[in-house]
């Protein structure tokens, strides 16, 4: 597998849509991580049964910002996204300086990626793959996180959409 050091850009120039870039799926599957001090802005939805039941306002309101404050790498979006309960899930938004009025935290860790492509729905049945990705690099995962790579809108536009599940180990 490929170690990288830094996160792989996400070009804007190839966005069809002014929202989302296309996916190249290549930069993202298979690879491990070794992420070092990342600055991210922590933001918290509450879920029913793993369902999000106001991640709209909460993204919208944590992107506005972001962007207010100057703080959105054009060339890295990256959000990932960790179940912490069937009631709660926390997100964890790329930017490059702190942000007034949210919460910021320092992110590292080392992590195996697996790309898939379907509905949402579909993580716990990627969930054994990833783990088998990460058994046959000799490693145990801790945690897991998801990077959902285009909105809703972008992903029926582009007719796939990408989940890059990063397994910690």
């Amino acid at each position: 597998m490929d170690v990288l050091k830094e996160l792989p850009q996400m070009n804007m120039d190839i966005s069809e849509t002014n929202c989302c870039p296309k996916f190249e799926v290549e930069k993202w599957d298979g690879k491990i991580f070794e992420l070092k001090d990342l600055k991210m802005v922590k933001a918290s939805t509450k879920s029913f049964f793993y369902m999000p039941l106001n991640l709209g306002k909460v993204m919208k309101n944590t992107m506005e910002a972001i962007v207010e404050a100057g703080a959105d790498d054009k060339d890295k979006y990256f959000v990932l996204s960790q179940d912490k309960s069937k009631w709660a899930c926390d997100h964890l938004f790329l930017v490059t300086k702190d942000v007034p009025g949210q919460e910021m935290v320092n992110f590292s860790g080392n992590f195996i990626t697996k790309v898939f492509e379907g509905s949402y729905a579909e993580i716990s049945k990627w969930i054994p793959e990833l783990e088998a990705a990460v058994k046959a690099e000799g490693k145990t995962m801790k945690s897991m996180y998801a990077f959902y790579t285009t909105c809703p809108k972008c992903a029926k536009h582009y007719g796939k959409n990408y989940v890059v599940l990063f397994g910690e180990i």
